[in-house]
């Protein structure tokens, strides 16, 4: 490779650097966004505790369904049988 190749390659490698954020700036805005969380969280738990607490769900039984579900199902041979005579092919 020569030094012109080099250099062309080098040209086109870079880029236009992108602003960087220093860590100082970095370590305000993390400490901003903790503070923002521990407020939120102290106002979340200061309103729980103002609340009365909730009645725990109670579950109702279902009722039976009144069908099918009665009757008892034919037996295999039956049913096999049953659709066989009907026409269908097993």
């Amino acid at each position: 490779m020569t030094r012109d190749d080099r250099n062309r390659a080098d040209a086109r490698s870079t880029r236009p650097a992108a602003p960087r954020i220093g860590k100082a700036d970095h370590d305000v805005a993390s400490k901003a966004v903790l503070d923002n969380m521990a407020r939120l969280k102290a106002l979340r738990l200061a309103r729980e505790a103002a609340e009365p607490p909730r009645p725990a769900a109670v579950k109702k039984p279902r009722a039976k369904s009144r069908g099918k579900s009665e009757e008892k199902a034919p037996a295999l041979s039956e049913w096999l049988a049953g659709q066989q005579s009907g026409g269908r092919r097993t």
